[in-house]
């Protein structure tokens, strides 16, 4: 069974590299479906850094409840993404279709809802320098 886990660390002395540990079938396997496109500090906005990610979810994985550093868009890229926020309905986002986290959020459900088909994200963060991106709640 495919379980999506947040955990995060930094990239070179940018701000994070967020990883999510995903087993697969195989004995011992493991992927990393985080990709860090991009980590630049913001010249404009000292003491924050964008950072850009793609997020691979298998279908059916879900993360824990979490909140982010600074301020998130995510967008869908392909698939579809169930999310939840604070204690708003969940939504269901389809591919071209985004969400922002404003500072503060609890990204209560984030999920893959489908039983066959992957889902993947772009996830943009403005964020304080050497900040955790991502912090589960356990």
């Amino acid at each position: 069974m495919n379980r999506l886990m947040f955990r995060v660390g930094f990239l070179g002395i940018a701000v994070l590299a967020a990883a999510v540990a995903l087993a697969h079938d195989a004995p011992g396997a493991q992927v990393d479906p985080v990709k860090v496109v991009t980590a630049q500090a913001l010249p404009n906005v000292p003491g924050q850094t964008l950072t850009a990610m793609t997020v691979d979810v298998p279908p059916g994985d879900a993360s824990p409840p979490h909140h982010h550093a600074g301020f998130v868009f995510a967008y869908v890229l392909m698939g579809t993404i169930e999310s939840q926020l604070n204690d708003e309905p969940a939504k269901r986002f389809a591919k071209g279709e985004s969400w922002v986290e404003p500072p503060g959020t609890l990204h209560t459900r984030f999920t893959n809802p489908s039983k066959t088909e992957p889902a993947r994200i772009l996830a943009v963060f403005i964020a304080p320098d050497d900040h955790e991106l991502t912090k589960l709640l356990t």
